[in-house]
């Protein structure tokens, strides 16, 4: 990994919103507007009211970070088909990546298109390993050269798929600077786009530290903050949506949101207001996280403690089992305000989407609000009683694993950290959810093999 450490010491830091004051941040870092809406990446919004007959959508494009309708890719765990030869053909990419000489764009475009393919259909962390260096490296320098807007991003991609199967505390270190770089400086918006996703996922599992993350987290609030003009791309709802859904995935690794909720919050209620559906539904997501990490169960070792009447729920259905919660911290001080927002966009009439994008727009935001009144409420919560076991539904979230098994998801941090995977591994999911430790280990959940689901 001495090549790593090389690649660390050669990039400098991006200093975090905590490390400068206040004053001293540019006046274009504070958003004036609400973002303008792009008709190109309305498809990016998260949606989660598709019908479980609508097909699929492309999950084997080598240069995706998009979910595009999460329905769709629960319900799709098919891999490209690959055939009994990928371990040699993976050597020869490998060799071939790392190599370089005499080589195209087109040749390695071709050749990073290959690699990630293969590393996304299959778990290739005994075929990568001890070469992970090399290939960050080779990684690297087709990032940093910038040479095509494509091979760009399938290096990026590349090196996504490297770290989630075989993550090393190093490369973080490595990639850090160099992701940051094109984030500020490239003129490529969808490039800027995919290096803000791959820093998200190489600060999740390259070995970043808690105040890293922290910095990261802040570093990813200066592009929501200023609608994208902190890293020049002012008004351009790509580089917003990736930065508000990598700061959702990375949050779910803070146990303690306190110092950063209320500010947080502020800007994400400001997208609210946005044009584009996609930055409305990754900010309305992140704050229903909010209010779901600002409460915690109510314990017995709280009777001694003199608490705030006003700061304890109870679940309204009153089902079984579910505790009392407390009110941990403030994270948005005009809660009405709000829910008023909220209400307003879960009954939306906008007639320049289309009707698929309304209802899911539409489901969101009733999803989003209904957690915020509720925090004990998950993604799709619902009241009715089923009447086999006479209890409430409850949140009907729900993963297909192949045709037997069922994944809940029922918390929105599980939903965070699911549509991050499915960001990175699109139509691999499944296969590396049952055979990458590293995947299962970050959403560890139940898998049934009902419809009923499970807890973890």
């Amino acid at each position: 990994m001495h090549d790593l450490r090389r690649q660390a010491l050669e990039s400098g830091k991006t200093v975090s919103r905590k490390a400068r004051s206040k004053n001293t941040t540019p006046a274009s870092s504070r958003p004036n507007s609400a973002p303008s809406s792009r008709a190109a990446s309305r498809n990016r919004a998260v949606s989660r009211a598709g019908s479980d007959e609508e097909e699929n959508g492309n999950l084997s494009d080598e240069t995706s970070f998009s979910t595009n309708s999460i329905d769709e890719l629960l319900n799709g765990d098919v891999s490209d088909p690959v055939t009994d030869a990928w371990r040699s053909d993976l050597a020869d990419r490998i060799a071939e990546l790392i190599d370089r000489k005499r080589s195209s764009v087109q040749g390695r475009e071709r050749c990073l298109a290959t690699y990630v393919r293969i590393l996304t259909s299959q778990y290739a962390e005994e075929e990568i390993r001890g070469k992970e260096a090399e290939l960050v490296v080779a990684f690297l320098k087709s990032i940093k050269a910038e040479t095509s807007e494509k091979e760009t991003i399938l290096a990026m991609k590349a090196l996504t798929m490297t770290v989630v199967t075989s993550p090393s505390d190093l490369i973080y270190e490595a990639v850090c600077g160099p992701l940051k770089r094109v984030i500020s400086d490239s003129a490529s918006v969808p490039s800027k786009a995919a290096a803000v996703h791959c820093l998200g996922t190489c600060t999740f599992f390259g070995g970043a530290s808690d105040d890293e993350i922290l910095d990261n987290m802040a570093y990813l609030l200066e592009i929501v903050a200023s609608d994208g003009a902190f890293i020049e791309a002012q008004d351009e709802p790509e580089p917003v949506i990736a930065a508000l859904e990598e700061w959702g995935s990375l949050s779910t690794l803070i146990d303690d949101l306190a110092d950063e909720s209320e500010e947080a919050a502020e800007y994400f209620v400001e997208q609210l207001s946005s044009s584009d559906p996609g930055v409305q539904v990754a900010a309305g997501e992140n704050i229903a996280l909010l209010y779901e990490k600002s409460y915690r169960p109510l314990t017995e070792d709280d009777s001694g403690i003199d608490l705030n009447e006003d700061d304890i729920i109870s679940d309204p259905d009153e089902v079984p089992g579910v505790p009392k919660l407390v009110k941990k911290h403030t994270v948005y001080r005009r809660t009405d305000v709000l829910k008023d927002t909220l209400s307003e966009l879960a009954s939306h009439n906008n007639r320049r989407i289309s009707k698929k994008e309304l209802k899911s727009v539409r489901t969101n935001f009733a999803d989003i609000l209904d957690s915020v009144e509720y925090p004990t409420h998950g993604p799709r919560y619902q009241n009715a009683i089923n009447h086999e076991t006479g209890q409430r539904y409850g949140s009907r979230l729900s993963v297909r694993i192949h045709k037997e098994g069922v994944m809940k998801i029922d918390k929105w941090w599980k939903l965070h950290r699911l549509q991050a995977l499915r960001r990175v591994l699109q139509s691999g999911f499944v296969t590396h959810y049952e055979t990458n430790p590293v995947v299962f280990e970050s959403l560890p959940i139940m898998i049934t093999n009902d419809r009923k689901g499970g807890r973890d």
